[in-house]
């Protein structure tokens, strides 16, 4: 007996949650595994089904990308077991047998098992395979079906988080493999376009919460990560890809579905045409290396994309990694747009080539390391802070240094990234944390008088207070750390005072 429910949900109301999602990153919602499924099969296979194979049919309408399906049966007491595979309209898709009761499927990536590409529309089967069930045996089945467009947010690799509760998170979210120019040594020396793991092991083994691997233009490593993920069970490891044009590069975050990168030409004439595919899908769009030179010994490094709509840019690199000084670094680049009354969260990135580099030299993985204060390790959960603004960027990417910084205003209070009222005449009162950089100094900068000069720090843990009186105007303010020889140790995002 066969019976397919289906849940029947207003294509209108789906599509408004989809854009919800997108935009503002709704964490529970996101994940698939809360969301009520699409498309239910159940039924029961008796004894008659023995060594035979069971095909269920189900609908696949024009325009989805990516199909879940999670399966679970009874009968295992009397030794029932039932295998899964799958077919679409015009081909095999793969078989897990009895290894999993969880896969997914999509143009990009799939879970071992199974393989990527087009999803056609039609009648799909899931294929139960019954090598044994009992003569008087009875196994109930349940397969709940996701069916998910393009323009849904990917929710990562993993259905829960990673580790929850609020706490500061460091990753790296600029990283190649051989799936573009990243290379490393083989076993016997020779130079070889460097495998996805060596990135994973690297950036275990250097103490980060989550990385992003990030090659030019391609999606062909989201297959190896859907695959290493379940492995690295103890760290985020997020879809990325460094869209590469001839007028700058720009990090997309989260996204596994193709964008094109042709900037200029007919497929993506204006940069506002990568934009809108990249929000479409809930992607972070972060632009690399902007004060890099353009030429011949680094082609489009720099930003002079034209027409740029910086409001629609959730980031900016603003170290690349070892590059802190001006006018290389993004810091200039950044700041100007601060002072033209944006919002964009400063990250860092270590444009990592080589996997197997020493770990106290930039680029090594986690120099520099972004550091994020969200409440759990998901991809949803990382991606929505950094968009808020609550990061700092530790420089060295060290595994302790911290920079904490909040202001307090008529009774409110806000944390880097944040906004905080403050009409002319108010008090507003800073508190700075600093871990890890004893005798440096904490350098107050923004785009109006600022509060103090220079504060030296004389401990390894030490909590400064600041006071400033507002002067009624929208204004920025932000903290950087200085180690004891000088250099640039802590980039904090700014705290937006606003009348």
């Amino acid at each position: 007996m066969i019976r397919t429910l289906q849940q029947g949900l207003k294509a209108g109301a789906v599509l408004a949650a989809l854009v919800v999602l997108a935009i503002f990153f709704d964490v529970a919602v996101a994940r698939a595994a809360d969301r009520a499924p699409d498309q239910i099969l159940a039924g029961v296979l008796t004894g008659a089904a023995h060594e035979t194979y069971t095909e269920l049919p189900f609908k696949v309408p024009p325009g989805i990308e990516r199909i879940t399906v999670e399966f679970s049966y009874g009968g295992r007491e009397q030794k029932s077991v039932i295998d899964l595979g799958l077919r679409d309209p015009q081909r095999f898709r793969g078989w897990s047998g009895g290894n999993k009761s969880r896969f997914t499927v999509s143009t990009s990536d799939a879970t071992p098992s199974y393989l990527p590409g087009a999803m056609p529309a039609g009648e799909w089967k899931l294929i139960l395979g019954a090598p044994n069930i009992r003569k008087d045996a009875r196994a109930d089945y349940v397969a709940k079906i996701w069916l998910d467009r393009a323009e849904a947010p990917f929710a990562g690799f993993g259905a829960q988080p990673i580790v929850s509760g609020e706490r500061w998170w460091r990753g790296d979210l600029h990283m190649h493999t051989g799936h573009s120019d990243g290379s490393c040594k083989s076993r016997k020396g020779v130079t070889v376009p460097c495998p996805v793991f060596k990135t994973l092991d690297a950036a275990v083994s250097r103490g980060l919460d989550f990385v992003a691997l990030t090659d030019h233009n391609t999606t062909s490593h989201f297959e190896a990560l859907r695959e290493l993920a379940p492995y690295y069970d103890d760290l985020l490891v997020m879809p990325g890809r460094e869209i590469t044009t001839f007028y700058g590069h720009a990090n997309l975050l989260g996204p596994t579905d193709f964008v094109d990168f042709q900037l200029g030409g007919p497929r993506a004439p204006g940069l506002a045409d990568i934009q809108k595919a990249a929000e479409a899908s809930g992607g972070l769009l972060s632009i690399n290396h902007p004060g890099l030179p353009s030429g011949e010994l680094c082609m489009g490094c720099g930003w002079t994309a034209p027409n740029t709509d910086y409001s629609r840019i959730a980031a900016v690199e603003v170290i690349n990694g070892g590059t802190t000084q001006p006018p290389l670094s993004g810091m200039a680049f950044w700041e100007k747009r601060l002072n033209e009354g944006l919002r964009i969260a400063a990250i860092g990135g270590s444009d990592n080539h080589d996997a197997t580099l020493d770990p106290a030299k930039a680029p090594a993985i986690g120099v520099p390391t972004t550091v994020v204060r969200a409440g759990e390790l998901s991809q949803a959960a990382i991606l929505a802070a950094i968009r808020a603004g609550h990061v700092f960027i530790d420089v060295a990417g060290s595994r302790d240094r911290l920079l904490e910084v909040t202001a307090r205003a008529g009774g409110a209070q806000a944390q880097m990234g944040d906004s905080l009222r403050a009409p002319a005449g108010a008090r507003v009162e800073f508190s700075v944390r600093v871990v890890g950089v004893p005798g440096g100094r904490v350098v107050i900068s923004g785009d109006g008088p600022a509060p103090a000069g220079d504060l030296a720090l004389s401990s390894a843990d030490q909590t400064l207070a600041v006071e400033m009186v507002a002067d009624g105007r929208p204004r920025w303010l932000r903290i950087d750390v200085r180690d004891a020889g000088g250099k640039l140790a802590l980039v904090g995002n700014p705290i937006y005072l606003r009348p």
